[in-house]
């Protein structure tokens, strides 16, 4: 009779036998990630040159890790040695199975050097892009024979929410492989294009149901959570999550028309006579961010178009000179016709006015012929902030003082994503793709209003088929031409 230690459900099954090289598990709270994780690197471990490593970002956090493989491990495998000095695990054939974290950039540079057939990261939204991407250069087969491959589990929220979104969960629907085209020279020198594929597998609790056996009650517990809690972490909602700053966001395609209970709406034509604002944060290595803001009569901010300098990377800018942003910026208010022929006033991070090694960034961009100007924009960051909170704010009429045409995919692609400082938690955490919220954070702070109450206790969901949000979508009017 065979003693089984453990048998995978059917999205565990589904993870462990993925063929891509990225895989993302999980999405939502109870789906057996812990379990998938540990269990992972034993389909190799009989190769006697396998190498693996299970990432979490601080290694108190590896705890209940370490606690599931010390269960699993020894049972399956009794033979198996713990080295508690060097967090490994050496099976019977020399294979080896590591703990590690990556909670600062000196932690990151001790993975540097090694060699890793299975990288496994536990909770990745917990880790920015240049941590995740970093492993890519110790992802190498060890030996003939293993399956090299990067792995990573995590629910919604923290500070790589944005990143990990984009690259798993909007790029293409859950069970969808992403093909991605990589550019490299060969030894010649020659382009080749190689290809690597990735692939999201969601799971919720109700896959899960060996913890739904034990605990059938583990669903009220997440039923109970705060509403934008309680949808990431039972619903697997990649839109809101704990920890998010703007919780008011709506971003409802149903009603990007009429405009109402969303901040993302259709473009349209701006009247003439409507101030323009534009509003700039600066960025070199990290992306830059310019965006113009229409002020309609009420004093709502419209922003009607962005400029915004992206390798494509997450969170790494163009590196171009302050003079070819102008050279861009001047264009494109003479030929965007809801910018061209309007007053537009500039604002902008007050550090590109700073002459302390040079002529100053603001300097370089008033020189002709690419002539751009600037006043220094207000950088208090908890009233900007707050000036943001409540220009979000939905009036009873179903209009927030801030809205943004569809177009801005970079700020409607960072903004909402944004998550809280772990050391100042009034504040942004900074270590994030902050460039768009900074720069409106100057155009805000350069209008400001006074406190508002939101009309929306809870954000109208997209889909209301039973109408029962009818009395919060009133008539209203709309300032279009």
């Amino acid at each position: 009779m065979k003693n089984i230690v453990w048998k995978p459900q059917e999205k565990q099954r589904i993870f462990l036998s993925r063929p891509e090289y990225e895989v993302l598990y999980g999405g939502a709270a109870g789906g057996g990630k812990s379990d998938a994780a540990i269990m992972l690197p034993l389909q190799q471990i009989h190769i006697p040159w396998f190498k693996a490593v299970i990432i979490r970002k601080t290694y108190p956090q590896l705890s209940e890790l370490m606690d599931k493989a010390d269960n699993y491990y020894k049972r399956a495998f009794p033979r198996a040695k713990y080295n508690q000095q060097k967090h490994r695990w050496t099976f019977p054939s020399g294979a080896t199975v590591d703990f590690g974290s990556m909670h600062n950039r000196g932690a990151r540079e001790n993975f540097r050097g090694k060699q890793y057939d299975l990288v496994i990261f536990d909770e990745l939204t917990h880790f920015t892009w240049d941590e995740y991407s970093f492993m890519f250069s110790r992802n190498r087969p060890s030996g003939p024979g293993t399956f090299v491959c990067m792995r990573s589990t995590t629910n919604p929220g923290g500070i790589g929410h944005a990143w990990v979104k984009d690259r798993f969960i909007t790029a293409a629907p859950p069970m969808t492989p992403v093909e991605e085209i990589v550019r490299v020279p060969d030894a010649e020198g020659n382009l080749q294009e190689l290809r690597r594929k990735r692939i999201f597998v969601p799971a919720r609790v109700f896959d899960n149901q060996a913890l739904l056996r034990n605990d059938p009650m583990y669903v009220a517990n997440l039923g109970m959570l705060g509403e934008m809690e309680r949808k990431a972490q039972l619903e697997g909602s990649w839109d809101s999550f704990s920890g998010q700053v703007f919780t008011e966001w709506i971003n409802d395609p149903n009603q990007y028309l009429d405009g109402r209970w969303t901040h993302v709406i259709e473009p349209y034509t701006i009247p003439k006579w409507w101030k323009i604002y534009r509003g700039f944060d600066w960025g070199f290595a990290k992306p830059f961010a310019v965006g113009w803001f229409a002020i309609d009569p009420d004093g709502r901010m419209i922003m009607v178009r962005e400029y915004y300098g992206c390798t494509g990377t997450p969170n790494e800018g163009l590196k171009i000179e302050s003079h070819q942003v102008a050279a861009k910026i001047r264009e494109i208010e003479a030929t965007d016709p809801n910018i061209a022929g309007h007053d537009v006033f500039g604002v902008a991070d007050p550090t590109i006015f700073d002459r302390s090694t040079g002529p100053s960034v603001a300097d370089s961009m008033a020189a002709s012929p690419n002539y751009v100007s600037w006043s220094p924009g207000d950088h208090k960051r908890i009233p900007g902030k707050m000036q943001l909170h409540y220009r979000l704010a939905f009036s009873e009429d179903g209009f927030p003082m801030l809205q943004v045409f569809k177009t801005c995919k970079h700020f409607i692609r960072t903004f909402p994503s944004l998550v809280y400082s772990e050391s100042d938690v009034e504040d942004v955490d900074t270590r994030q793709e902050d460039h768009a919220y900074d720069m409106v954070r100057y155009v805000a702070m350069a209008n400001p209003i006074g406190s508002r109450q939101n009309a929306l206790a809870a954000p109208i969901p997209p889909d209301d088929p039973l109408d029962l949000y009818a009395d919060k979508r009133p008539k209203a009017t709309f300032y279009r031409v």
